[in-house]
């Protein structure tokens, strides 16, 4: 069975069971920093389990994309270690519970319907005290208590939240993965005979902070199982890279390096890492991560990294890992289209990342001489430890090369210096990383607060409503005083709720005698709008009667925002390429936020069309036509999904014109011509592959258009031109500069002519050996190194060693002729000598080096001191 069909057989079984699909979530974690990667089924799903939100339908499935690092060094050499890998899951939010997810467990697994194993060939175990587990799996199931095994680790427990004991499922591969008289050969033993599919975990307790245990009041279910375990049992091989997941890349990757599978161990292991690691760069690139040194970037760089060293073992010395991005996508491209869709873009990451690395791998070998050379003018034939690691750890200079090189030299590396060092590092990213656990404690004053509230805001800025619920000091009241500061909920509401990037609303909610301030709106975990409000005077009672009003000039100038982030959206695409796609948004009432994938920079023509495209769709006065529709057809129409929302299955498109096309939830103008105008204020890079564009519209345009007139009015007074004139005088005033400046370095150098004539006739001569030391005048460290140069033809053997004081500081410079130098002396060494006195350094060549010292009342002392440094090495020599 292939791997395509294993996983639609298991959304088709748990849709049959009213099951909502949801679809795998992006491997960026959306709005949780607890997480560097979505590394579980369950883990895009927690605001529903924590009760942050409450899901329409509390049965969920889905297969989920992950990854995991946290054992890269095992990747190739083990059957089952991935840092990409599929997890299929069924979860229940409050539904059913332990009856129902073990019986629907085995009747997936065993009916010929879907997957059809042996029953007999399956085990299970157990929590030690889970009677109701064991009882189900024995009396219900039938399967025999020999094969039952109650385990005390089968508890699903992440310090404080929720949860439960869990019951994993085995499937026994046979006597040729293990014999029985092996004592770990059993389920949950050491061994590759008994194989865990499945794990349904039981969240059924609360952990508290005390360390006790109490019932929650919703129980949930989390299980997952692992698609590529399902694959390697379903199509009979030997583990999970012989499966259709990977073979296909295994083979291309044999093509191009001239080599076989299972042929050599060695060669085995640098397929499979290969396989595995272009799966994780290929998916991470698609979901917008770009490699870079630090965060998911560094994680994504040291994978590719790794994978090209892999390649260079069996004999590929050239970029190759982006031509496997083609198969990535005919492997996957099936559930997960994004693979093709952005193959392009994913290869052209792939490659430049790649070209880049064999530039390093060239530069590592120039640092690794330098190594050498260092090591043996220490007297050892060692490279330190904390020198390997750092070649591995900054510049991605794999630990076997340094070995391999340090043997061509007759040299070893310290590898227990370089474990260490390696062990240190993940040390201090063990103590940096958060909790990566699931859930949070159940529970909040609106958790099971009900009671639906009506949007009205779309076409209504003012509304008449009911209060429905008042939350004061986190818990629900009946009434509050003036001052307070209150959450209020509203049977009807035209305030917008902050989402997709667009800011809550803000107003007033006037009552009989009472008024509140609202400051803010946010969803509730049911979806009702939640009013963050100050009371500003009388009494607030739950029931009453009120007028609730959006302040119409901020919702106004956030719709021209909204509206003209989608079309900004589709300039980028039109102006850079399809690759684009959106990484955040902020839209305000003052501004708007724009994060874009884009690998490169991005030219100033490149802003200036930019910023024209959107302006003539404003110019054009397009409608804004908003509709609801089924998910399929608005994807079907080219609608865009924005980055980090979840979509129901009736969505609403906002279309502009034929321009623009995108599902969204928030509020926009009724016709391009009201935003009135758009302007591009800033645009830089915020991380590698990620950019960020800000612009502002309408009056705040107006605005700010104003303030770039007024600086060039003032600009224009200054230069005494009027404003067309301006660029023509700026040009004027910078040759005038660049000409004064040619004169101040001909009367300079006229200067150093005549300062080193006056100081020729001061060079003091011991033995064979001219020194000259003073004290100058040199308004600029060029100025010095001037009357040096002077000085130097003056005196063809000498020791020059001369300073000057600019802006109470001190700068020094030396010089050693060619014959002097021969002889020992050394211009770095003795301008080292004078900035220390001044408590300075610097330093450079045997025959010129210059400093700086921050004690100018120092200077003389130190260039006596230099004098007789040079004088009494004269007496020696």
């Amino acid at each position: 069975m292939k791997a395509s069909e294993i996983r639609s057989k298991w959304l088709s079984f748990f849709e049959s069971k009213r099951h909502h699909i949801e679809p795998s979530a992006s491997l960026v974690p959306h709005n949780d920093p607890s997480l560097l990667w979505i590394n579980a089924g369950m883990a895009p799903l927690k605001p529903y389990f924590d009760g942050r939100v409450i899901p329409d339908n509390p049965r969920i499935t889905n297969s989920q994309k992950c990854i995991r690092t946290n054992d890269i060094e095992n990747v190739g050499k083990t059957r089952r270690h991935h840092t990409f890998f599929e997890m299929l899951g069924n979860f229940s939010i409050g539904d059913y519970f332990k009856e129902e997810v073990i019986t629907w467990a085995w009747e997936f697994l065993t009916s010929k319907e879907w997957i059809g194993f042996d029953p007999d060939r399956l085990s299970v175990t157990v929590y030690p005290e889970d009677e109701e587990a064991y009882k189900y799996w024995n009396e219900k199931i039938g399967l025999p208590a020999e094969r039952i095994y109650k385990l005390d680790e089968n508890f699903w427990d992440i310090g404080e939240g929720p949860c439960g004991p869990c019951t994993e499922i085995f499937y026994d591969r046979g006597d040729k993965y293990g014999d029985l008289s092996d004592p770990e050969c059993w389920p949950g033993g050491e061994n590759e005979r008994f194989l865990e599919v499945w794990n349904l975990v039981f969240s059924q307790f609360n952990h508290n902070k005390d360390g006790s245990y109490t019932p929650l009041p919703n129980k949930n279910i989390d299980t997952g199982a692992g698609l590529e375990r399902f694959a390697s049992i379903l199509q009979d091989v030997d583990s999970n890279f012989d499966t259709d997941l990977f073979i296909p890349i295994i083979e291309r990757t044999c093509e191009i390096a001239g080599v076989k599978y299972h042929v050599n161990d060695e060669h085995d292991v640098a397929l499979k890492v290969i396989a595995d690691h272009i799966r994780t760069v290929a998916f991470a690139v698609g979901d917008g991560v770009m490699p870079s040194n630090e965060g998911r970037g560094y994680i994504i760089r040291r994978l590719l990294r790794r994978a090209v060293r892999y390649g260079k073992t069996i004999g590929i010395d050239r970029p190759f890992l982006y031509e496997l991005t083609s198969v990535v996508g005919e492997i996957m491209g099936v559930y997960y289209p994004e693979v093709v869709d952005k193959r392009e873009f994913i290869e052209r990451v792939i490659r430049t990342e790649e070209e880049r690395f064999h530039e390093t791998l060239s530069e590592g070998l120039v640092m690794l001489s330098d190594l050498v050379a260092a090591a043996r003018k220490a007297g050892t034939t060692e490279i330190g430890g904390e020198d390997a690691f750092r070649l591995y750890d900054t510049y991605g200079f794999p630990f076997d090369l340094t070995e391999d090189f340090a043997s061509e030299n007759g040299m070893t590396v310290d590898r227990e210096g370089f474990d260490s060092a390696m062990e240190a590092q993940r040390e201090r990213a063990r103590a940096a990383r958060q909790d990566t656990g699931g859930m949070n404690v159940q529970g909040g004053p609106l958790a099971d607060f009900t009671v639906k509230s009506e949007f009205v805001g779309y076409n209504e800025l003012v509304t008449e409503a009911q209060i429905t619920a008042i939350v004061h000091e986190d818990s629900l009241v009946d009434l509050v005083g003036e001052g307070s500061r209150v959450l209020v909920l509203l049977d009807r509401t035209p305030f917008y709720a902050e989402s997709g990037g667009q800011i809550g609303d803000k107003g007033t909610i006037v009552g009989n005698g009472f008024t509140l301030q609202v400051e803010d709106v946010t969803k509730a975990p049911h979806g009702q709008s939640v009013h963050h409000a100050v009371v500003a005077s009388g009494t607030v009672r739950k029931g009453e009667t009120v007028e609730a009003v959006v302040i119409r000039s901020v919702r106004e100038d956030v719709i021209k925002n909204h509206t003209a982030t989608h079309l900004l959206h589709k300039a980028l695409k039109e102006v850079l390429g399809d690759h684009v796609n959106q990484a955040g948004s902020l839209v305000q009432a003052d501004r708007l936020r724009f994060d874009f994938s884009h690998f490169g920079s991005i030219t100033p023509e490149e802003l200036t069309e930019i910023e024209r495209k959107v302006n003539e769709q404003i110019w054009i006065g397009t409608p804004v036509v908003i509709e609801s529709k089924p998910i399929a057809e608005a994807k079907a129409m080219g609608a865009m999904a924005l980055f980090g929302e979840k979509y129901g299955d009736i969505v609403r498109v906002v279309q502009v014109g034929t321009y623009s096309i995108e599902l969204c939830g928030g509020c926009h103008v009724a016709n391009t011509s009201q935003i009135g105008m758009f302007k591009l204020v800033s645009e830089s890079g915020i991380g590698s592959g990620v950019r960020r564009i800000e612009a502002v519209t309408g009056r705040h345009a107006y605005g700010y258009m104003e303030g770039q007139l007024d600086l060039l009015k003032q600009a224009s007074a200054l230069l005494k031109a009027n404003n067309n004139d301006v660029p023509k005088r700026i040009e004027a005033l910078f040759a005038q500069v660049k000409e004064l400046g040619r004169e101040n370095e001909q009367l300079q150098a006229k200067l150093s002519r005549i300062e080193a004539g006056s100081l020729e006739q001061s060079a003091k001569t011991v033995g064979d050996v001219t020194v000259l030391s003073a004290k100058v005048s040199a308004p600029t460290m060029d100025a010095l190194r001037g009357i040096a140069d002077e000085l130097k033809a003056k005196l063809p053997s000498a020791v020059i060693i001369l300073g000057a004081v600019q802006e109470d500081k001190v700068s020094l410079v030396a010089a050693v002729s060619a014959d002097l130098v021969k002889k020992g002396f050394h211009a770095g060494k003795i301008v080292k000598e004078a900035a220390a006195h001044c408590g300075g350094s610097g330093g450079g060549r045997p025959d010129m080096a210059q400093a700086g010292g921050k004690d100018a009342s120092k200077l003389d002392e130190a260039l006596k001191l230099a004098e007789e440094l040079v004088l009494n090495q004269s007496n020696v020599i």
